[in-house]
């Protein structure tokens, strides 16, 4: 494959002015393939393109690369994530450099999970670059054409380059100041944490169009969907830097438990037909953990399907 083609349906739809949708799903743990195929194929016909987690919550998986592949030879277009936890300079440059090759033209950028949570604790972190110096290295490589090293890129990657941000981490205060550091650095999308306080988040994104952030970068918004009660009170209760109202929990509650996956799944669908009218919300980021079978379902009831042409 030459990745000298590769463009970026996502990077077409959201600078086309559309809301754009994105899903994800994680690598199983082994080497069977079917699995990340079958996620693919589920949601397929009703996103942009397809996040690919790496060594989530730390946990040992098929590489997110190897995974992108499998979904890119399926005619997905995948979001290669990259955690800089396990990687020093060197191996994430040659990553980048074969994800272009395969034409895998989407990046996020990230930290990662401290391993401790994971099934290697005793595993060393790595970090040789933050989340922002990767996203600044990306950018180096495709727009100068070089490596870090100072040597010229034979090819040089062609890639659409992302980052998360969690509007709600404490302090609350330095939330924006970073996020503006991350698009100071070249991130080109921002994909979010899970939103359930909308108060919370448009007043994150109110500051971030106030100083003329959201104009700079596509900010997509987190979406997950409540099982039930019990995830929503571990989630709040149990999950670092993730917001839950208590009304969420109640009106969980308020249903008998064989309906409460459908009422997350209704809260869900209200969440982004209220956030589709915010200044600011380029797109969504719907992340239905081990639960792709729904994905069609909240991005048509949202209405966010068809998806456009570009």
């Amino acid at each position: 494959m030459s990745q000298l083609n590769t463009e970026s349906r996502l990077e077409k739809v959201l600078k086309a002015g559309h809301l754009g949708v994105t899903s994800e799903c994680g690598p199983p743990r082994g080497t069977d393939s079917e699995e990340v195929k079958e996620k693919g194929h589920l949601i397929k016909d009703h996103v942009d393109a397809v996040n690919v987690t790496d060594n989530q919550t730390a946990m040992t998986r098929m590489s997110s690369l190897a995974a992108c592949v499998h979904l890119k030879l399926q005619g997905i277009e995948p979001v290669l994530q990259m955690v800089t936890r396990d990687r020093n300079r060197v191996a994430l440059q040659s990553d980048i450099l074969g994800a272009a090759s395969f034409d895998i033209p989407n990046m996020l950028c990230l930290s990662g999970d401290h391993q401790s949570f994971g099934d290697c604790a005793q595993g060393q972190n790595v970090h040789d670059l933050d989340s922002m110096q990767l996203v600044q290295t990306v950018r180096h490589m495709r727009d100068e054409g070089k490596f870090l090293g100072g040597d010229d890129i034979k090819g040089p990657p062609k890639i659409f380059v992302g980052a998360a941000a969690n509007p709600f981490a404490d302090p609350f205060e330095i939330r924006v100041p970073r996020l503006a550091k991350k698009i100071a650095c070249g991130a080109e999308f921002i994909q979010t944490q899970c939103i359930y306080n909308l108060d919370k988040f448009k007043e994150w994104i109110k500051r971030a169009a106030d100083r003329g952030l959201t104009e700079k970068t596509f900010i997509m918004a987190g979406m997950t969907p409540m099982k039930s009660v019990g995830m929503a009170k571990y989630m709040k209760n149990r999950v670092p830097g993730m917001d839950v109202p208590d009304e969420i929990i109640d009106r969980l509650a308020g249903v008998p438990k064989e309906k409460q996956a459908q009422e997350g799944i209704d809260i869900c669908v209200e969440h982004i037909q209220e956030l589709k009218e915010v200044k600011g919300v380029s797109g969504f980021h719907i992340m239905a953990i081990e639960w792709e079978e729904k994905v069609p379902e909240i991005v048509e009831r949202s209405g966010l399907y068809p998806r456009p042409e570009v």
